[in-house]
């Protein structure tokens, strides 16, 4: 059945479009023309359209097999994004990932989301956790959600948020960091801070692990020390 709709044909062809890159955003690996299809909940065909536009301009890029991922174009265009505030992040995301053994990543609020910014993985670890960019999830889950809900007031939080969530962020602002375990990918956890920069959306610095010999506190003065550097480069 076509999907019903009030926006113009040239308007869902974008929102389609756009929809698709979240989409393999999210995916753990390349999906095939039919998967994505499935997901957008639309005929093979107009996937396949949708996709060969965004080939040509570089954004999704098919293997030998024809299944479908970002391209490198999208890398780019993700680089432009908070310019500065990359710049300045990713050399303290690499000295806490290779010191700690452990996937660094910055995030953002995005909405009612947590978007990964900018990811490290360690050099020299035997396994990590993968954070790609352009990764997200709800506000209301994950270590690095609690930090960044740290920084708002409670009237500008999502309405589900629970009381649970919201002792959580209490305990976050008392302690100076959050903590998470299973909330967004099973078996890893993950520790964040607030990073509170002017004229800059909420955001937080954080690792994801599946275990570790360090405690939280620990994994977390070290975090601090890079928000202190980044905070200190940007801010001025």
């Amino acid at each position: 059945m076509p999907e019903s709709t009030g926006a113009s044909p040239a308007s869902q062809t974008l929102s389609r479009g756009i929809r698709i890159l979240e989409v393999l955003a999210d995916a753990r690996g390349p999906l095939t023309i039919d998967e994505i299809a499935t997901r957008l909940g639309v005929h093979r065909s107009i996937a396949y359209r949708l996709l060969r536009t965004l080939e040509d301009h570089g954004l999704v890029a098919r293997d030998a097999a024809g299944a479908v991922s970002l391209g490198a174009r999208m890398a780019a265009l993700a680089a432009g994004v908070a310019h500065d505030l990359q710049a300045e992040a990713l050399p303290e995301l690499t000295a806490i990932a290779n010191e700690l053994g452990m996937t660094c990543f910055l995030a953002v609020l995005d909405g009612a989301e947590c978007i990964t910014l900018a990811s490290v993985e360690p050099r020299h670890a035997v396994a990590s956790v993968a954070q790609r960019p352009g990764a997200r999830h709800p506000v209301t889950v994950g270590a690095p959600g609690k930090a960044i809900l740290a920084q708002l007031s409670p009237g500008d939080w999502p309405d589900d948020a629970s009381p649970e969530l919201r002792d959580s962020v209490e305990l976050t602002k008392d302690r100076g960091y959050a903590t998470s375990h299973d909330e967004v990918i099973p078996t890893v956890q993950s520790v964040a801070v607030p990073l509170v920069l002017r004229g800059q959306r909420p955001s937080a610095i954080a690792v994801v692990h599946v275990a570790t010999d360090l405690d939280d506190a620990e994994i977390a003065a070290r975090l601090q020390r890079s928000a202190s550097v980044i905070r200190e480069a940007l801010d001025g």
